[in-house]
């Protein structure tokens, strides 16, 4: 062999250890930046769902004053796009609705903040001033860089998607309803005597169920039934306002739960997942899970509100002598507790909410360690139950103690017939397990991690 051959042999095996070292120290590089995002990730602050879910309702029950059953319905713009922002980066649960996922080294902190941000102030853009100074302090806790600036590009884009996905879907659309009046059918209630609140609820396009109507009831009880008479004299022995057969506890869980379904709900679930520690993906699946089936709980309530047109107690207990039952007695003088709200009786909007939302919560907090197997674990205030300038704080252990009491309530309110509470409640589980059974499970990947 020549020194030149020599040479260049010496020269490969050279090259050759020096292309093994470098892919070596490559795939050691990227290790140590994979386990970096994976650590990072896995160490993303939580707080920012919290804090935007906060922003949001300031924002939409405060703010633009939807404090009622349309105020939910906004909800699920702000949740659904937020939990596509975080699960798109830390991929542990299934987009909902969309298959882009963005970019592994972003920060799914600036993406829950930037999506928040964006949709807020597209549908509510009088809020600027308090959706600006919430951005810029989400923005302040997140180091600068490129995982900040990509999470912000990717929080923008799902919320775009929410945004152009939701268009068309019937909200504010002219609808009224119109009936004859006759025995049974709804009207007006005192003392404001208000049309039906929003009643394009009953035919907007649904987040997680097909249409409105896919679990719609079978009609209330016929006015001569039985059921409809125990109806009648329990809500009117135990509802009315004076001189009722509610004990002391009775009034206060009617008072409770009359102001605690729209803001406190989400104080509650704010409560719930700081105090388990929920990181940045299980806290975003929380809220997404809970509003969106919630959402769909009051779409569904309001087709069927509209489509069987029930009148309320207040109307039924005065009109009385109407109804061709001779076991039922009108009392012209009648009023409820607290007032009934403008819209039908059957079924019951709340109860439909809070089966919804706390069998979504049971069943995505299942997955976290350290849940008991059906535990709700939700600490509800309520500003009316409680004395002046002293809230009154209830824990909800199971959803059956919640369900029960919300049921009740409803009932020593005066505003609802035990039927409508029940079949609600009913609907309302349904819903919350179709749209876990469909929506927001864990990916592949995150299975094989586990």
């Amino acid at each position: 062999m020549s020194v030149a051959d020599l040479t260049r042999q010496r020269a490969g095996r050279f090259w050759g250890r020096k292309s093994a070292i470098a892919l070596v120290a490559a795939a050691l590089l990227v290790g140590s930046i994979g386990g970096t995002v994976d650590a990072r990730r896995g160490s993303a602050d939580a707080s920012v769902i919290t804090d935007w879910n906060a922003t949001m309702v300031a924002t939409i029950v405060t703010d633009a004053g939807k404090g009622n059953a349309e105020g939910i319905f906004w909800y699920s713009f702000v949740q659904a796009a937020v939990y596509n922002a975080v699960e798109g980066i830390t991929h542990r649960y299934e987009l909902y609705k969309w298959d882009v996922r963005g970019p592994r080294s972003a920060s799914p902190e600036a993406a829950a903040a930037a999506a928040a941000h964006r949709v807020l102030m597209y549908y509510f853009p009088a809020s600027a001033t308090r959706l600006d100074t919430a951005y810029a302090a989400s923005l302040a806790k997140i180091p600068n860089g490129i995982s900040k600036r990509q999470g912000i590009r990717y929080g923008e884009r799902a919320a775009r998607h929410l945004i152009h996905q939701r268009e068309g879907d019937g909200r504010n659309a002219p609808i009224t309803l119109d009936v004859p009046l006759a025995a049974g059918v709804w009207r007006p209630t005192p003392p404001a005597n208000l049309p039906m609140l929003v009643p394009w609820l009953s035919q907007v396009r649904p987040f997680t169920l097909r249409s409105p109507d896919q679990v719609r009831p079978g009609p209330p009880p016929a006015l001569t039934s039985p059921t409809y008479t125990t109806d009648f004299n329990e809500v009117k022995a135990f509802g009315v306002k004076t001189g009722s057969s509610r004990s002391d506890l009775q009034t206060q869980t009617a008072l409770f739960f009359s102001d605690i379904a729209i803001g406190p709900l989400q104080g509650a679930l704010r409560d719930l997942a700081t105090r388990r520690g929920l990181d940045i993906s299980d806290s975003a699946r929380l809220f997404a899970a809970a509003d969106l089936s919630g959402t769909d709980s009051g779409i569904a309530a309001w087709d069927a509100k509209f489509h069987y047109h029930w009148w309320r107690p207040i109307t039924a207990i005065q009109l009385a002598a109407d109804d061709g039952n001779d076991a039922t007695t009108a009392d012209a003088a009648w009023v409820p507790l607290i007032t009934t709200p403008p819209y039908p009786d059957y079924p019951s909007g709340l109860c439909n909410l809070f089966a919804a939302v706390s069998n979504s919560v049971t069943r995505v907090m299942s997955t976290v360690p350290g849940t008991v197997p059906g535990s709700l674990d939700l600490n509800l205030t309520s500003v009316a139950a409680g004395t002046p300038g002293v809230p009154l704080t209830r824990h909800y252990a199971t959803v059956a103690d919640l369900l029960t009491d919300a049921i009740n309530a409803r009932v020593w309110s005066g505003i609802h017939f035990r039927t409508a509470d029940v079949v609600a409640a009913q609907m309302g589980t349904q819903i919350s397990n179709w749209a876990l059974s469909h929506y927001f499970k864990p990916t592949r990947e995150s299975k094989s991690d586990n």
